[in-house]
């Protein structure tokens, strides 16, 4: 009579092994990291796909909506909250900060997400923010993405635009409290947190290579790696764009991850989004 049994019990467990999987929706909320996911020519190809298509290459029963704002905040999206077409999926994942600290964004406290204070704080449009999901699918997975770190940005189209890496703050700030308010809000709401900031291994210093710079004693150009490049000038108006291809390492610019850096960041979501 055991055998039998057995039987049938190794034939289920083989049977719900070939069970598709179901097919689950995501929504991914964010800036100029998400906007160009698929949108190569953007960068002057310098990356081929985005963290979004490298999810769904390794979960591909996973369907994305690319949800991604250049330039924008937390408080940009929670503003435009109902603007953005959001509608009802299984995941959303929410992934800014870089921006909001470089515009001065104030982050606030615990006490203004808690008593919806409005959304001139990091903390207050979070909460508008997760409020609008929740009222989508009160089921759904929600996830929370901190900041890159990021070196010295020179935008790929406009050389002109340069802002200073993350090892110094803006205005009294740093990049990693906008990290720990995210970081804080995830937890205290229990929601999935993909930490980039402190756990994906993208630093300050492996952000590029070197940037390619005049040497000022003698003009003429050198590698420098970090932290040496920050001591030195660069000039758009007369010098060559600093981050040729062959200095990209996790970013393309200094501030956009290349394709190394988006599968980072992929790598990171699979694992939670495995888990739903």
């Amino acid at each position: 009579m055991k055998k039998p049994i057995l039987f049938l019990l190794a034939l289920s467990v083989l049977l719900s092994s070939f069970t598709p999987q179901k097919e689950l929706t995501w929504m991914a909320i964010g800036d100029s990291i998400t906007y160009l996911n698929g949108r190569p020519e953007l960068t002057k190809n310098r990356i081929s796909k985005g963290y979004m298509d490298d999810v769904v290459a390794k979960l591909p029963y996973i369907k994305f909506t690319n949800n991604g704002h250049p330039g924008w905040t937390a408080k940009s999206i929670a503003d435009n909250i109902d603007k953005l077409d959001l509608v009802k999926t299984d995941i959303y994942s929410v992934f800014l900060g870089t921006n909001d600290w470089w515009v001065g964004l104030p982050i606030g406290t615990m006490s203004d997400y808690q008593n919806k204070t409005g959304n001139q704080t990091v903390y207050g449009s979070y909460r508008t923010i997760i409020d609008k999901i929740r009222g989508l699918n009160p089921d759904a997975m929600i996830i929370l993405i901190t900041p890159l770190h990021r070196t010295d940005y020179v935008d790929l189209n406009n050389p002109s635009v340069f802002i200073h890496g993350d090892y110094l703050d803006k205005d009294g700030v740093y990049l990693s409290q906008y990290a720990d308010a995210i970081k804080a809000i995830a937890g205290a709401e229990h929601l999935k947190l993909v930490d980039l900031y402190y756990k994906s291994g993208i630093t300050t210093k492996n952000a590029v290579n070197f940037r390619r710079l005049r040497d000022p004693q003698n003009r003429e150009y050198r590698n420098y790696k970090y932290p040496d490049y920050t001591k030195i000038p660069y000039d758009p108006a007369t010098d060559d764009y600093p981050y040729p291809v062959e200095a990209m390492n996790m970013t393309y610019d200094g501030l956009h991850p290349s394709d190394a850096g988006h599968q980072r960041i992929a790598n990171m979501l699979v694992k939670v989004m495995k888990g739903y």
